[in-house]
């Protein structure tokens, strides 16, 4: 009988391991790149990520444009065929359609009126806030506050407003997002410019009374807070037309 046999040293043993292992691994992640190129088809496995807040905004102005367009491309469509249809009742229709498009704000408006913009407060009373850990809400401008100057506005008998220069019509949608303000879904960044067309003494009484606006301009006032307040008599405002997409699923035929 021979002798009792013997392993191979530690380091033979792990010497053709890894012989056998590397090239494994090595075949198994070119497979998983080939996997994953093949899915992608060239184009990001991670799209939609975004670095900063300006990239955001350019991306989602972006996509609102391509929608406005869509949406303006199909409107012509639609208007082209009903021209088409000899009908007095869409006729009859079309009729109060034009007239009610000045009040629902798809006509220009331009006149005397106000501007007044809101801003957050400087950043260093932000900063100090913060380390102080307090509340930072009343340093900036919210949602709540452009709708106050906006509700004001409108009850003094504006018959335009505008904020950031979009026209703001009955389906407007303001809110806030992050550190921006959105409105139709686009985000836009502190200051705010809010403009209306109308009796520019009216609309300074209608904001010197609404409790929300006067809130907010005694914390514009307070040292300590400072946000931006300030108001413009302008002797001309114009209102474009509003252009954005309208609350409309789809359409359906008289009879």
């Amino acid at each position: 009988m021979g002798g009792p046999e013997t392993s191979a040293p530690r380091g033979e043993r792990r010497g053709g391991l890894w012989r056998i292992g590397t090239p494994l691994v090595v075949l198994v992640s070119g497979a998983l790149f080939a996997v994953s190129a093949d899915n992608s088809e060239g184009t990001d496995l991670r799209p939609g990520r975004y670095t900063d807040l300006a990239s955001l905004v350019e991306a989602e102005a972006d996509d609102y444009e391509e929608l406005q367009n869509r949406a303006a491309t199909l409107k012509e469509q639609v208007d082209r065929l009903t021209e088409q249809v000899d009908d007095a009742d869409v006729r009859r229709l079309r009729h109060e359609i034009d007239d009610l498009r000045d009040p629902a704000g798809l006509e220009p408006r331009s006149g005397p009126g106000v501007t007044v913009t809101l801003s957050d407060a400087p950043d260093d009373l932000i900063e100090q806030a913060a380390e102080d850990d307090l509340d930072v809400r009343p340093w900036v401008v919210h949602q709540q506050d452009i709708q106050a100057v906006v509700n004001a506005m409108w009850t003094a008998g504006a018959t335009a407003v505008t904020i950031e220069g979009e026209r703001v019509i009955t389906t407007t949608g303001i809110k806030c997002e992050g550190n921006a303000v959105q409105l139709q879904g686009v985000p836009y960044p502190a200051p705010y410019e809010i403009q209306a067309v109308g009796d520019p003494e009216a609309i300074e009484a209608a904001l010197d009374a609404d409790p929300a606006v006067s809130g907010f301009r005694e914390d514009a006032a307070d040292p300590e807070i400072q946000v931006g307040w300030d108001l413009e008599v302008e002797d001309l405002v114009e209102a474009p037309a509003y252009e954005g997409l309208q609350d409309i699923t789809y359409a359906r035929p008289l009879r």
